[in-house]
């Protein structure tokens, strides 16, 4: 019975390791952060008016191309040109009585140099005399005023560039009483746009500006669009407790196909090492060790106390002694120790197969031994 046992125990197979081997190349080396955002013109002015009014005419429409200057709709005058020539004649009448008060002091100026009047009445005429001036100084700026309104009937743009919305249309009344209400709003050039994204605040220490930017809009998924960080911005926005912060991203648009409002979605480049010497990280985490060594395969550790990988010739494992530099969490740069081609290995695996979900589950039927039922039976 023990010779049974003995030569059933030889007869196990021992388990054979096979070492995965990766080269050492050289390429570049990029970290990155994406976020989403919105596409929007770099300038956009928002025109209104100052002045209420029925809205005359319109003389744009969307994407109407506009000048600087140039009277893009009118509002009704006719109130406006009656409150001028309100105000002008109440400057004549000012004008009219300044005159006669400007005689009357002169006559009052005389008679109490000539000591006929008392000092009292001087002074009422001098009096009298001021507030007329005052008077026609009020009434012209009244007038002023009214000319400006009416300036503003006519709406011009401020801008060269493209009319992106039209809030109204003729024969609507605008009310200007306690704000400005707009009429257009116009994209000063559509060919530089920017992507206005949100970046989370787990990311937000990495970027910087002058990085690069790749992103995808979903009106055109199979072309991909460059830009360039041009701002991050300091506000943060929380929402459902999400902290995020606006980074602004340059974006050109030569070809028109950016839209205002669409939805982009961002890589942001926060660290490019081009043409770097570089392992996989996993390289730099496998150590070989007795319980994996095949038969006849041995260990010669030759490397220091830093960071090392192993190369395998024949069968002897060899340490490496590395001196590491960047990584992105995949792949990491070697700045001395090893040059591109040469293999390493990174991982070794056995060919025991994993247990079946049938022999790990205690609630299956078991399996009969039959070994160990030939044991029993001796």
């Amino acid at each position: 019975m023990a010779v049974a046992v003995m030569a059933l125990s030889g007869c196990k197979k021992k388990t054979q390791f096979t070492c995965e081997e990766e080269e050492v190349i050289k390429g570049d080396i990029v970290t990155s952060v994406t976020a989403t955002g919105t596409i929007e013109p770099v300038t956009s002015v928002d025109v209104g008016t100052q002045v209420s009014g029925i809205v005359s005419k319109l003389y744009v429409d969307y994407n109407s191309e506009v000048k600087a200057g140039q009277v893009i709709a009118e509002l009704d005058r006719t109130n406006l040109i009656s409150e001028l020539e309100s105000a002008q004649a109440t400057l004549r009448s000012a004008e009219s009585d300044l005159a006669y008060q400007k005689l009357n002091f002169q006559r009052f100026s005389n008679l109490y140099q000539q000591g006929l009047i008392s000092t009292n009445d001087y002074d009422k005429a001098k009096l009298s005399y001021d507030q007329a001036v005052q008077t026609v100084n009020q009434r012209r700026e009244n007038v002023k005023k009214a000319q400006t309104n009416l300036g503003y009937a006519t709406i011009t743009s401020p801008i060269n560039g493209v009319v992106l919305s039209k809030e109204v249309e003729e024969g609507q009344t605008v009310a200007a009483s306690f704000n400005t209400p707009t009429l257009f709003k116009i994209a000063q050039d559509l060919t530089q746009m920017r992507v206005i994204a949100d970046v989370d605040e787990a990311d937000i220490g990495e970027v910087r500006e002058g990085q690069r930017v790749t992103f995808t809009v979903d009106a055109f998924p199979d072309d991909t669009f460059r830009g360039t960080v041009s701002q991050v911005r300091q506000q943060a926005t929380t929402t459902s407790n999400v902290v995020t912060y606006q980074v602004v991203i340059t974006a050109p648009n030569d070809d028109m196909k950016l839209k205002p409002g669409l939805t982009a979605n961002a890589t942001i480049f926060t660290m490019e090492l081009k043409n770097a010497v570089a392992i996989p990280n996993k390289a730099l985490r496998f150590t070989p060790n007795e319980e994996t060594l095949n038969e006849g395969e041995e260990i010669r550790d030759k490397a220091g106390s830093g960071s090392k990988v192993w190369v395998r010739k024949s069968n002897v494992y060899e340490s490496v002694e590395v001196t590491t530099g960047t990584s992105n969490g995949v792949l990491t740069e070697i700045k001395s120790g090893l040059t591109p081609g040469t293999k390493i290995v990174v991982a070794c695996t056995s060919d025991e197969p994993e247990a079946t979900t049938q022999d790990s589950n205690p609630f299956m039927p078991r399996r009969r031994d039959k070994n160990k039922e030939k044991k029993e039976d001796k």
